[in-house]
């Protein structure tokens, strides 16, 4: 697939059209409104001079400090619209009937725990195991905001699709996928190549900049620099901010978006983890295809882009790893890591019991056959 042809598909009509939505099911497809942090962050002109304190009120509503437990009225309310995937585990099965499951799945915070150093966001062996055992099943593609690089050395399954840098780089399975469609380059696109010398200045420039603010710890992601506030002291976040739009100022052509305590410069460009979603289904074969089920599971702000392309082309469902409550497109919720392994693990053994039952089911009728 050449870029020209990537950059076809990534405008085409070949889902359903937005608005289309399948029967509704508990916990799928109620609308709500992703705003606080959202609003506030879209509000900055960090080219027009927006005050720093506009900066740290996006900089805390994306990094909500309040306690909710399961036993609060605003947690049992937003589980009744965001169930466990673990409870509804057989609606979303039934669901899926007759269509191809296709998983994605983000790193940080749902295929590892969040830990103060990125770099020691490391996934488990079981974990690894698990989703290893996944992708023998299904297509799977990991779809971070870390450099494909990166997260791949975390990951280390060669197997899967990985798009790294919020889906500005992606890349397909190197061997072990019976999914891989014909002799396709190892790197299937990067829509913000040209952006690569401005993103490695502003990265160094940063690293000056920020060196005065203890805890800080600023990430070259390739096609977007993260700037990590998870270890600095809430009185010194006015000093970040002012810092880092210092910076951005003088780069009219990069945005500025939030995570999870992660302040993160990216290019002005038409791509992020929804659009990386469809490129990967059409990669796929799932062009305008009614068959395919997507499920997406990620607990980032920025997965929100994914969770929303799916509720538009009515099919699959996002998942989101949280254990508070969130404005959020997913249908459904797991609480941290290990009830994704869970739920990944429930999804490949019903695949293996319904692969046994299929086979069993084609001897007798070849036994028949044969009488």
């Amino acid at each position: 697939m050449t870029r020209n042809n990537v950059m076809a598909v990534s405008n085409s009509n070949r889902f359903p059209a937005a608005g289309h939505k399948p029967p509704i099911v508990p916990g799928g497809y109620i609308n709500f409104d992703i705003t606080s942090s959202k609003e506030l962050l879209q509000n900055l002109d960090v080219n027009g001079g927006a005050k720093v304190s506009s900066w740290v009120d996006s900089m805390r509503a994306s990094s909500p400090t309040q306690k909710s437990t399961p036993l609060s009225d605003d947690h049992q309310t937003w589980m009744m619209h965001h169930p466990s995937a673990l409870d509804m585990f057989e609606q979303i099965i039934k669901a899926s009937k007759g269509k191809n499951i296709v998983m994605f799945l983000d790193y940080d915070g749902t295929l590892s725990p969040i830990v103060d150093d990125p770099d020691s966001a490391f996934m488990s062996d079981p974990m690894r195991s698990t989703v290893r055992k996944l992708a023998t099943y299904f297509p799977t593609a990991i779809v971070s905001g870390r450099c494909r690089d990166k997260v791949y050395s975390f990951v280390r399954l060669a197997e899967l699709y990985y798009a790294g840098s919020h889906g500005m780089d992606i890349k397909g399975p190197s061997r072990g996928s019976k999914y891989k469609k014909g002799a396709e380059e190892d790197v299937l696109f990067q829509p913000a190549s040209e952006f690569l010398p401005m993103i490695d200045k502003v990265y160094k420039t940063l690293l000056q900049q920020t060196s005065s603010t203890p805890g800080v710890k600023v990430e070259n992601n390739k096609f977007c620099v993260s700037v990590h506030f998870r270890c600095v002291d809430e009185l010194k976040w006015g000093e970040l901010a002012q810092q880092v739009r210092s910076v951005l100022k003088e780069y009219p052509k990069l945005r500025l978006t939030q995570g999870r305590k992660v302040l993160e410069i990216r290019p002005i460009i038409e791509w992020d983890k929804g659009k990386a979603l469809e490129f990967l289904l059409e990669s796929l074969g799932y062009a305008n295809s009614t068959d395919v089920f997507p499920v997406y599971i990620g607990d980032d702000r920025t997965d929100e882009d994914a969770f929303k392309v799916l509720r538009e082309i009515g099919q699959g469902f996002g998942i989101l790893v949280s254990k508070l409550p969130k404005d959020t497109q997913a249908s459904y919720s797991l609480q941290e890591p290990s009830e994704v392994m869970v739920f990944l693990r429930r999804l490949v053994e019903w695949k293996r019991l319904s692969l046994r039952r299929q086979s069993r089911l084609r001897r007798q009728l070849e036994e028949i056959k044969a009488l």
